[in-house]
């Protein structure tokens, strides 16, 4: 007895929902029990691959196109007024456009909630698709991913009550300042290497509470009205200005400006912002404004920040925020770029409880010099007095005599100290910790009223290395 057939029909529609659609298809071959059942499975995985078989160079072949296309029309015919629940579409911009808005508007028709539509980029035709709005109207869409497509719509060609999630990929974008205040429910949304064309970006919505900017291009003005955002993530070139960063709720944050070797050069020329005219579109104006960023997320708990990050925020020290609300401070060193703008936000978090160092070797400046080590001068160490964290963790420790001075550094100079982690990678091997090493770490936690523990591979020393 076939006890599989036998299962009712809403765990056998289950069961086909994990499969491709052409697979889920091919199991109306079974038996007459199985021949209907695609017309009520709720996810429909529909992609072009399985017809075109590109890695056998078959993609440019008219007849297996037709065959897909007709496929697809056949699939959503057969599903009659059945519900869909997700789609996920994938297919070749060979294909004409009206087709690919066709399966997606009887898709939306169907009630579907989740909808996740990538175009390739066909070899022959390596435009990018353009999407019709009249296709993005519907009153039971969650979630949308949208890959490798074109958007030039206005808010008034969109109708998406009820859209939380909205994540576009390789998109080029062209809309109107109101698009996503269009948006009255959308929580998340995912911006990753969209084309901007240059033009002025505004990303306003009441609701939002998670916001990623990464890898985009041709950003002009950048502006953030985002009141009820707790997480923000923002890997990015430098905008040209950001006229209004409202992120009064943001929970946590983490910023990584993406600059060159030349921004980083240019950056430390002297009195470099005196000669610079306020309309100049120069890339060190654009990392003096990013000040303006750094004003708009002030009520940040957990900050994170690249070393390209740190060492250009040098440029705007003066108008540094006081972040009254931070609680943990993470930052990313490099021995390349600077820790100019430390000592101002060590100075200026005077809530601070944990810093996390992910290493603390860096490029040495005068500027730096109040807050590590580097530097012998009457104010060394006088950002740290007046900093209440408790709790540093030092990662990426490297075993040098330069760390270990940093380390007493702060063992000095932090007035409320009470415990370091200091994390050293285990890469399968015992490594060598000398002798002076763990003298000096025991002579530490002696001398002072702070827990001082060398960690590898999570584990302490001690114990890791009875193991």
């Amino acid at each position: 007895m076939d006890h599989v057939s036998n299962l009712p029909d809403e765990v056998l529609c289950h069961i086909l929902s994990f499969l491709t659609t052409k697979e889920a298809a091919l199991t109306s071959v079974l038996c007459k029990r199985w021949r209907n059942l695609l017309a009520f499975v709720p996810n429909l995985d529909i992609d072009d691959s399985v017809f075109l078989h590109p890695e056998e160079g078959k993609e440019g072949r008219y007849e297996i196109q037709v065959s897909f296309m007709e496929f697809v029309d056949r699939v959503l015919a057969l599903r009659g007024d059945s519900r869909i629940k997700k789609f996920s579409l994938k297919f070749r911009t060979d294909f004409v456009s009206h087709r690919g808005d066709g399966w997606i508007s009887n898709a939306l028709a169907r009630g579907v909630s989740e909808l996740d539509v990538l175009v390739i980029l066909y070899r022959a035709r390596p435009d990018v698709f353009l999407l019709s709005p009249k296709c993005f109207k519907s009153r039971n869409l969650v979630t949308l991913k949208l890959k490798s497509v074109c958007i030039d719509w206005l808010a008034g060609d969109i109708f998406l009550p009820m859209l939380k999630t909205l994540l576009l990929h390789s998109v080029r974008l062209c809309v109107d300042k109101f698009f996503f205040c269009a948006l009255p429910a959308l929580e998340e949304l995912v911006l990753f290497d969209v084309t901007w064309g240059g033009m002025d970006v505004t990303v306003s919505n009441a609701s939002l509470k998670t916001l990623t900017i990464n890898f985009n291009y041709y950003l002009g003005t950048l502006s953030l009205d985002t009141p009820s955002l707790v997480y923000f993530c923002f890997s990015e070139y430098a905008a040209k200005d950001y006229p209004v960063v409202n992120m009064d709720n943001l929970f946590e944050a983490t910023i990584s400006l993406l600059v060159t070797e030349d921004h980083i050069k240019q950056s430390r020329w002297p009195n470099i912002t005196h000669w610079l005219e306020p309309d100049d579109d120069h890339v060190v104006l654009r990392l003096v404004y990013v000040g303006k960023l750094m004003k708009g997320i002030r009520n940040v708990q957990y900050l994170n920040l690249s070393p390209n990050t740190l060492d250009v925020l040098s440029l705007s020290c003066e108008s540094m925020p006081v972040f009254h609300n931070l609680k943990s401070l993470s930052i990313k060193s490099e021995e390349s770029l600077g820790w100019q703008a430390m000592p101002v936000l060590l100075r200026n978090s005077p809530h601070l409880e944990t810093l996390v160092l992910e290493g603390v070797l860096h490029y040495v400046t005068d500027k730096c010099g109040d807050a590590c080590d580097c530097v012998s001068r009457e104010e060394k160490g006088r950002s740290l007095t007046s900093c209440p964290v408790k709790v540093l963790e030092i990662k990426e420790f490297r075993r040098t005599t330069k760390e270990m001075n940093m380390i007493k550094h702060f063992l000095d100079y932090f007035p409320c100290l009470r415990e370091i982690k200091i994390y050293m990678e285990d890469y399968g091997f015992t490594p060598k910790v000398s002798k002076d090493i763990v003298e000096r770490m025991e002579l530490y936690n002696q001398l002072s009223n702070c827990n001082v523990q060398l960690l590898v591979g999570g584990y302490l020393y001690k114990e890791w290395s009875a193991q």
